[in-house]
């Protein structure tokens, strides 16, 4: 048996097909994933992440510590309750897991990480902790409730703690609100192209926050919809785009690496300086299908009938009613390729992601 969040029992009251999912009990759907999909991108879902990890690292070092650590820079965090993404790497540029990171005030932040690295992550920071005055806490006694879609904010304020209800809905995108003493966290963030928040609250009230939520038309929506919502919206998976071997500059997130000032060292700085002007070195890129068929995970791109790359993500697209994808292909790859569907060169179009952004299409059919 797996590991089960505060709202398991929710899930199985409200009837989820529940699935096996980085060593934990999750909701795939609660009977509909494409009905699931469509209400995030036309109203609003809310979804159970309260397996992903929040870490408080605070101390006289903590910024010079996350400094060292992440490729992207916690010195831009100049606003209160400013949020980053960044990735962790290995000394051989890999990336070891991404995240947000906020601020708290000085010397104060916190890290929210995926589920199925939060231990190694841990494990991985505190090696790293030697010569930096800092304490790293992880938060197991909190949830998360995603919620999204264009009508998340308006349905989801009014539930919130009363202190943080004008905050939570004057603030903008990639910012956060916190009510410490009461351990409620609210990012306006998201993994699905949509608005909305992004709430940590305490275990034990996690239960009642849902069943409010659900009482104000918010749909319950399971890992199914958050991923092909995610793949509309261009966002890379770990361990599907990047993973300890792939890194920043082949997954498409040479923009989360701030290269300046030149004097700041962070791990696996000089393996990505090395490779930074190398030409081959793989491109991120969005696929449409022209042809039938729908694209998988790992089926190979062909130029001309030669493997010029591999699909990282592939699947269909509810929005667009289209088959797409994410593939890591060779440089120079040009408007038009093919997908190796069950032995046939299906034709597709080459295009920059995002494919679909605040429920419109982002790219031309």
């Amino acid at each position: 048996m797996g590991l089960r969040t505060p709202l398991f029992s929710e899930h199985q009251r409200l009837g989820a097909r529940i699935v096996p999912f980085g060593g934990w009990e999750m909701p795939l759907h609660y009977g509909s994933q494409l009905e699931e999909h469509h209400i995030v991108r036309r109203a609003a879902g809310m979804f159970d992440v309260s397996h992903m990890r929040a870490i408080d690292i605070d101390g006289a070092d903590a910024c010079a510590f996350l400094r060292y650590v992440l490729a992207n820079d916690v010195a831009r965090l100049t606003a209160p309750n400013k949020a980053l993404y960044s990735c962790l790497l290995n000394e051989q540029g890999g990336v070891i897991d991404d995240l947000i990171v906020y601020s708290r005030g000085s010397n104060r932040y916190r890290l929210v990480v995926n589920a199925g690295t939060a231990n190694s992550d841990l494990a991985w920071l505190e090696a790293q902790r030697s010569g930096f005055m800092v304490n790293l806490q992880s938060r197991i006694d909190l949830a998360m409730i995603a919620v999204q879609g264009p009508e998340a904010r308006i349905k989801t304020a009014p539930l919130l703690p009363i202190n943080l209800r004008d905050s939570a809905l004057q603030m903008h995108p990639f910012f956060a609100v916190e009510d410490e003493a009461q351990s409620w966290f609210i990012g306006r963030t998201g993994y699905t192209g949509e608005d909305g928040f992004e709430i940590l609250l305490p275990q034990e009230q996690a239960v009642d926050f849902w069943q409010k939520l659900l009482a104000a038309g918010v749909k319950p929506c399971g890992l199914g919809a958050r991923d092909t919502l995610r793949l509309e919206a261009g966002m890379n998976l770990y361990g599907h785009e990047m993973n300890e071997t792939v890194g920043p500059l082949d997954a498409g997130l040479n923009w989360t690496i701030a290269w300046e000032p030149v004097e700041r060292n962070f791990i696996g700085r000089a393996a990505m300086t090395a490779r930074r002007d190398d030409p081959q070195c793989r491109q991120l890129v969005g696929l449409l299908l022209t042809g039938a068929g729908i694209i998988r995970d790992h089926q190979s791109v062909l130029c001309d009938g030669v493997v010029v790359g591999e699909i990282t993500s592939g699947g269909f697209s509810p929005t667009l009613e289209r088959s797409i994808a994410l593939a890591r292909v060779e440089s120079g790859l040009g408007a038009h390729c093919a997908v190796e569907i069950r032995g046939k060169a299906v034709p597709a179009r080459v295009v920059k992601p995002p494919f679909v952004r605040n429920g419109k299409s982002c790219i031309e059919l």
